[in-house]
C-alpha cells in the first residue's frame, strides 16, 4: 500500500510538473511529519509521534513527554513580575522532525533550495543523511541547496532538527520576554522545495511610492553555478530581469519593466529596478486594492526563474506629530497581539495556522471595533497572516523579539536585513519595529539608518530610542500605564488617579506633548484578566486595590471593561497623539498580562470590555470628560438636585466635518431615565475640541449613570460614553449597567 501512494504521487508530480510552463516548481511539504524527541543531539532510533507542519512540539501525537510542564491551568495566579529563562521546570530536548518524498528524475537538471519560512530554535536540515547546514534565525527563512542530497527519481528522506530556546547562541537576534515562561522549538511556517533554473530569485522586495508614482522592484539574486575554480574561468553571469505589473483581481496587465544585471557566481547579489506607474489606485484599510509583480529571471539558457508578490500602492509617512496615509493625515485605532506568548497558552491548539480562524481574529472583529490598525508585539507572525492583512486592510506595526537584550552586533544585522527583504513588500507593513521598552545604539543609530536604504518606504520605531538617543528619530511608543503603580508597592492609601477626568496630565502625557515626533501608544491599562475573569499575574494587586480580593469574576470584567473604556478615551481625546493601540487582543491565557476573551479561545467569545472598545474606538464620537465616582475612592457626592457642569470631548478622526447630536442622560440604578438633554452638534475635521454643557442631578440620592450618546447624522447606532456618579449619601450606591453592542 505503502509503495502505491508513492507510485500515484511520482504519477501526479510528473504530471504536474510536464505540464507546468513555470520556470519554479514547488513542493509544498507541509502536512503530517514524523516526530519525536532526544535529549541528546543524536536522531531517535524510531519514531513513536506525528506532528503536523507548520506545528511546534505541543501538536505532536501521542503528546511529548512532560506536556503538562507546559500547558498549566492554575486556579488563580500568583502575584509576579518576570520570570527567568533559564529556570526551568523541565528536561530540554531536541525536536527532530522527519519525511519521506518522491522527488521526480524530471527535476534533475533544475537546482532545488529547501525553504523552512520560520523555525526556533537552532535548526539543522539533512536529506539522505547529508547535513545540509545550521541556522540560529527563528524569524526568516531557512534555506538550504539540496541537489548534492537529492536522488531524483526515487525517495528522499528529510530530517529536522529544533533546538531549545535556552541552547540559542549569544550572538543570535532573538530576545528575551520576561513574561514568558515556556519557549516552545519547532517549525511553525511554511516549508517548500523549490527547483529553478541555476540562478534564481531568493528575495523580492517591492516598494512602491505613491508621492513619486513608481515602483521601485529590489531583487536578490542567489548563483548556484559553482564558483571560479581556474583562472579566467567566469566570475559572474549577465541576467535579464523582467518586471510585469498587475491587478491582484482582475488579472489585467498594466505595465512592464526590463533590466540588465550582473549575478556573481556562488554567490548573492543585488539589483534594483525603478517602474514608472502612474495610473492607480491607492491601498487603505478602507479599500485594500492590491497589485501583483512578477519578477521573471533569463539567462542565456532562457527563463531560470519567475517569483510573484502582492503589494498595495500605499505611503505611510511622519510628518511634525502625525502619520499620513498616502498624503493624508490618519489616526491609528488598533491594538496588539502577542503571538509567541500565545504558543504557551494551553488552549492554543492548531488555532495559529487555522485559516478561518485568523481571519476572524484579524478581519471580522476588527471591521466591527472600527480597528485599522495592530502592532505585531515581540514576534512577528507567520507568512499567510500578513497576505491576510494586506488583503482585508490592516496596518501593522511589526516588531521583533526584541525586549531584554540578546545578539551580537553583525548577526542582528544580518537577521534584521534579512526581515526587511523577507516581509518587505506587504502593504500592511507600515512600521518595522526593531526594540520593545529599551534601548540599543547600534539598532539605533547604525542598524535603522542602513535599513532605511534598503527599504526607504517604511518608519522605524526603536522602544525608548526617543529623540536624543537616536540621529534620526521617526516616532515613539510610549506606554502610559496608570495603575502599575500597585505593583511598585508604593503608598496605595495616598494614591490618586483620577479615571476619566480626559484632562488628567502626568508627566508620561507631558512628555508625548513636548515631543517632536509622532507618539503611538501601544500599551496601556494594567488591567489584565484571565478568560475566566481572575487577575493576571501583574494584576493582582490592581483588583485587590479596586474591587477587593473577593471580587467575582462578574464584577472584575465589568470593572476592566470600564477602565479600558475611560483610559482610551482619555488617550483618543489628547490632541498630540497620532494613533492609540490597546493592549492586549491575544495573549496567553495563564500569563503575565491577558486578552479580552472568555471560555475556550477557539470561539473567540469576546468579554465586555472587548464590546465597549466598538464605542471608543469609533472614528468620530464625543466623550464624557468627568472622573469617575464609583470606583475612585476620593469621589465626593453631589448634593441632590445640584447642577453638575462637565465638558464633553469632541473626537473626529476624519479629514470632513460630521455633523450630528449628542443625547445626555441620568439613568437611575432600576434603568430608568430621571433626566436627558439633546445637543446638536458638528464634529469638526480632526477635531480634538470640549463641548461645555450643563445637567440637573436627580433629586433623590443614590448611584446613577451618566451616558452621551453621539449619533451621526445617517447613522443607525449611536456612540456611547458612560460615568458612574454618586448624587447623596446613601450605604450603598447601586448602579445601571448598560450592555454594549455584541460582535457578529
Amino acid at each position: 500500500m505503502k509503495h502505491s501512494v508513492i507510485l500515484i504521487l511520482a504519477i501526479v508530480l510528473i504530471a504536474r510538473i510536464s505540464q507546468a510552463q513555470d520556470p519554479r516548481t514547488v513542493i509544498n511539504l507541509n502536512g503530517k511529519w514524523d516526530f519525536d524527541q532526544t535529549t541528546a543531539a543524536f536522531p531517535p532510533e524510531k519514531f513513536t509521534r506525528t506532528i503536523p507542519v507548520p506545528g511546534l512540539i505541543h501538536l505532536a501525537e501521542p503528546k511529548i513527554v512532560e506536556y503538562d510542564k507546559f500547558f498549566k491551568r492554575p486556579d488563580k495566579a500568583e502575584a509576579k513580575e518576570q520570570f527567568n529563562l533559564y529556570n526551568l521546570d523541565y528536561t530540554p530536548r531536541y525536536s527532530w522532525y522527519r519525511k519521506k518524498i518522491f522527488i521526480p528524475k524530471e527535476l534533475k537538471n533544475k537546482e532545488g533550495m529547501i525553504t523552512i519560512k520560520k523555525s526556533q530554535y537552532v535548526t539543522q536540515v539533512y536529506i539522505n543523511g547529508i547535513d545540509l547546514g545550521t541556522s540560529m534565525a527563528c524569524y526568516t527563512p531557512i534555506e538550504f541547496p539540496v541537489n548534492k542530497a537529492i536522488k531524483f527519481g526515487s525517495d528522499n528522506e528529510i530530517l529536522i532538527k529544533a533546538g531549545e530556546r535556552v541552547w540559542l547562541p549569544a550572538e543570535a537576534a532573538g530576545g528575551t520576554d520576561k513574561e514568558k515562561e515556556h519557549y516552545l522549538p519547532g517549525i511553525w511556517d511554511d516549508v517548500l522545495l523549490s527547483f529553478t533554473g541555476d540562478i534564481r530569485i531568493n528575495r523580492l522586495l517591492v516598494l512602491p511610492s505613491v508621492a513619486n508614482k513608481k515602483i521601485n522592484v529590489k531583487t536578490q539574486i542567489r548563483s548556484l553555478i559553482p564558483a571560479q575554480i581556474f583562472y579566467g574561468d567566469p566570475m559572474q553571469d549577465s541576467v535579464n530581469i523582467e518586471v510585469v505589473i498587475t491587478e491582484k483581481i482582475s488579472g489585467k496587465s498594466l505595465t512592464t519593466a526590463q533590466g540588465r544585471f550582473s549575478a556573481k557566481r556562488d554567490n548573492l547579489s543585488e539589483m534594483s529596478l525603478d517602474i514608472p506607474f502612474s495610473d492607480f489606485k491607492t491601498w487603505t484599510p478602507e479599500e485594500p486594492f492590491l497589485y501583483i509583480a512578477t519578477a521573471r529571471l533569463i539567462t542565456g539558457k532562457g527563463i531560470s526563474d519567475e517569483v510573484s508578490h502582492q503589494f498595495g500602492m500605499r505611503d505611510f509617512t511622519a510628518k511634525g506629530k502625525f502619520f499620513y496615509l498616502n498624503g493624508e493625515k490618519y489616526f491609528l485605532r488598533g491594538t496588539n497581539i502577542t503571538l509567541q506568548r500565545f504558543f504557551e497558552d494551553p488552549d492554543c491548539s492548531n488555532l495559529v495556522w487555522d485559516k478561518e480562524w485568523v481571519k476572524k481574529l484579524l478581519v471580522s472583529y476588527p471591521k466591527q471595533l472600527n480597528w485599522n490598525a495592530m502592532r505585531i508585539c515581540v514576534g512577528i507572525v507567520p507568512d499567510f497572516w500578513y497576505d491576510i492583512a494586506d488583503e482585508n486592510g490592516l496596518l501593522l506595526q511589526n516588531e521583533w523579539l526584541y525586549w531584554q537584550n540578546h545578539g551580537w552586533d553583525d548577526e542582528i544585522r544580518k537577521e534584521y536585513t534579512d526581515w526587511v527583504w523577507t516581509d518587505g513588500s506587504h502593504p500592511s507593513i507600515a512600521i518595522w519595529d526593531a526594540i520593545n521598552e529599551n534601548t540599543d545604539m547600534f539598532i539605533g543609530n547604525t542598524l535603522i539608518p542602513e535599513l532605511k536604504k534598503l527599504d526607504p518606504t517604511r518608519i522605524w520605531d526603536a522602544g525608548y530610542m526617543r529623540e536624543g538617543l537616536m540621529k534620526s528619530d521617526e516616532m515613539d511608543e510610549p506606554h502610559p500605564y496608570q495603575t502599575y503603580i500597585f505593583y511598585s508597592q508604593m503608598d496605595m492609601k495616598n494614591f490618586s488617579y483620577p479615571l476619566g477626568n480626559l484632562d488628567y496630565k502626568p508627566d508620561i502625557l507631558q512628555m508625548i506633548r513636548n515631543a517632536g515626533v509622532p507618539q503611538l501608544v501601544n500599551e496601556y491599562g494594567w488591567i489584565w484578566l484571565w478568560r475566566n475573569g481572575l487577575p493576571s499575574k501583574l494584576t493582582v494587586d490592581t483588583y485587590n486595590y479596586y474591587l477587593g480580593a473577593n471580587s467575582t469574576p462578574s464584577q472584575n470584567r465589568e470593572f476592566q471593561a470600564y477602565l479600558l473604556q475611560l483610559e482610551t478615551e482619555w488617550l483618543r481625546s489628547e490632541p498630540s497623539i497620532a494613533g492609540v493601540l490597546a493592549f492586549c487582543y491575544l495573549t496567553n491565557n495563564y500569563g503575565y498580562t491577558g486578552d479580552w476573551f472568555t471560555d475556550n479561545i477557539k470561539d473567540l467569545k469576546p468579554a465586555p470590555a472587548l464590546l465597549w472598545f466598538v464605542n471608543v474606538f469609533a472614528p468620530s464620537a464625543v466623550f464624557i470628560n468627568l472622573t469617575d465616582e464609583r470606583y475612585v475612592k476620593q469621589a465626593i457626592p453631589h448634593n441632590p438636585g445640584e447642577k453638575l457642569s462637565f465638558k464633553l470631548a469632541k473626537i473626529n478622526d476624519l479629514s470632513r466635518n460630521v455633523p450630528g447630536k449628542i443625547t445626555l442622560s441620568i439613568l437611575s440604578s432600576d434603568g430608568k431615565t430621571v433626566s436627558k438633554k439633546i445637543i446638536p452638534v458638528v464634529l469638526s475635521a480632526f477635531d480634538r475640541s470640549s463641548l461645555q454643557v450643563e445637567m440637573s442631578l436627580p433629586t433623590k440620592s443614590g448611584g446613577y449613570l451618566l451616558l452621551a450618546e453621539f449619533l451621526a447624522d445617517g447613522r443607525k447606532d449611536p456612540v456611547v460614553s458612560r460615568r458612574f456618579i454618586k448624587v447623596g449619601k446613601v450605604p450603598e450606591y447601586k448602579y445601571f449597567e448598560i450592555q454594549p453592542v455584541n460582535l457578529k
